[in-house]
């Protein structure tokens, strides 16, 4: 397989002309200048599974611009290496990417200033771009987010239950809310005909990153963000898990109002989450908009797809009330500031192109199947299905801020692991909460060190 995927990318390579010089030409160092424009992009793309439709949409760009646009695709797992290999050529790409922060600490030297492009001028978050001072050097492309998915129908019912604590979803906007909700299902679950107030929190190996990643996500995030920390230095291989009771109150809220009781824990996939929610069994499960087909394909599904809905993971922060989902991506346009500018204004062009035109707009929604997180998209032209509206709709909430994916940072999955087996042990009983921070912070500089 690896063999034919070389292959594979040497054809491509082959027939591409690329954006600063012909092929034809000798290799140089990528320190020995800037590119030669040609009127051309070289676009390397390190998504092999999407490169069909960006041999369309180069055709599709050229017979509406004139402009030719040169695919390459790194084969599966090997980006890095590939952009490395040609960005030493003299012909190198002139649009590229990055996955966040430390691709761009990676990249620094070859990243272009965006900041003044059109494409980011209709970024709706610009939050989630990759920024260094007053620059903009990584324009996120695509989006995900997660947060708590629930059943409004079964919101609606219970809050239709004498003595219900809000009269209104709206209201659950912090933790403390939204645990007097959570605990007060969880005391008439019998009446609202479910099982608990929560879906099973997988913890079986393998099965809980949910928790190791996704949900430790939220107080890394407010850590490194109060401290005002560079995702992209050395000051991230420590923490101190500064909000590790905040992450203890959302756990325990999970643990404890469940479908299934915390002993019990270390035997859940994810799937029997998504298929407990699909159910009716529960009101609330944290998962992605991704979830949607978890949900829909789920036999026996008696969730209407109008009723599923997102609210944000409150902790207990200070200021949550403003929080929205969490938010990001590991997609990043960046642009070779070694090209001439007339080919990082091409490439430009071409990425506006891509999420204003009607043409562009098409094979985002249709044949990428992006949530593109631009506003150049109508509500007729973004993803239809509910949890991607959602995420659309949280992303686009007035006095709203996303928290950014800061799991692209933790140290590597050796952690994850580990913080996950620790989550395990403190749902049965068999480790205190403190030795688990205590192991948390410890794994994090050891593993950080690897």
């Amino acid at each position: 397989m690896k063999k034919l995927l070389s292959v594979l990318l040497l054809t491509a390579m082959t027939f591409s002309l690329a954006a600063c010089g012909s092929t034809n030409e000798p290799a140089e160092s990528a320190d020995s200048g800037e590119c030669k424009g040609t009127g051309s992009i070289y676009y390397l793309n390190f998504k092999p599974e999407i490169a069909p439709v960006y041999e369309k949409i180069a055709e599709a760009y050229e017979a509406e611009t004139g402009v030719k646009l040169n695919v390459v695709t790194a084969a599966s797992g090997t980006y890095e290496q590939t952009l490395k290999s040609e960005m030493a050529k003299a012909d190198a790409p002139t649009l590229f990417q990055i996955n966040g922060p430390k691709g761009y600490a990676s990249w620094k030297e070859y990243t272009a200033d965006l900041s003044n492009t059109e494409l980011y001028s209709h970024l709706t978050d610009k939050s989630l771009a990759v920024t260094d001072g007053d620059g903009v050097y990584g324009i996120p492309y695509v989006v995900e987010g997660y947060g708590i998915i629930y059943n409004n129908a079964l919101i609606n019912k219970y809050i239709a239950l004498p003595g219900a604590k809000i009269a209104s979803v709206d209201e659950i906007n912090n933790f403390e809310t939204l645990k007097a909700v959570v605990e007060d299902i969880t005391a008439k679950k019998d009446e609202l005909g479910v099982k608990g107030a929560f879906a099973s929190t997988s913890l079986k190996p393998g099965e809980d990153w949910r928790w190791q990643t996704h949900l430790a996500n939220v107080p890394v995030y407010y850590e490194f963000k109060n401290n005002n920390i560079d995702l992209a230095s050395d000051a991230t291989k420590e923490i101190k898990f500064e909000y590790a009771e905040n992450y203890k109150n959302i756990f325990d809220l999970y643990i404890n109002n469940s479908v299934t009781e915390p002993k019990l824990l270390g035997s859940k996939q994810v799937a029997d989450s998504m298929a407990e929610f699909a159910l009716g069994q529960c009101v609330f499960v944290q998962n992605g908009n991704w979830a949607w087909s978890q949900i829909n394909e789920v036999a026996g599904n008696v969730v209407k797809p109008e009723d599923i809905k997102f609210m944000p993971i409150y902790t207990g922060m200070e200021g949550e009330e403003n929080q929205g989902l969490c938010t990001g991506t590991e997609n990043f346009y960046a642009i070779n500031a070694k090209a001439s500018e007339e080919d990082q204004k091409l490439a430009a062009d071409f990425i506006y192109w891509l999420f204003s035109s009607d043409t562009g707009k098409k094979f985002v929604v249709e044949e990428l199947n992006f949530i593109a997180p631009f506003d150049t998209f109508t509500d007729a032209e973004k993803p239809s299905d509910p949890l991607a509206k959602e995420v659309i709709k949280w992303m686009e909430k007035e006095g709203t801020t996303s928290v950014a994916w800061n799991f692209t940072v933790f140290p590597n999955q050796t952690f994850k692991d580990n913080f996950g087996a620790s989550l395990l042990q403190y749902a049965q009983g068999s480790m205190s909460w403190d030795d688990l921070v205590t192991k948390v912070v410890a794994d994090w500089k050891t593993e950080s060190s690897n």
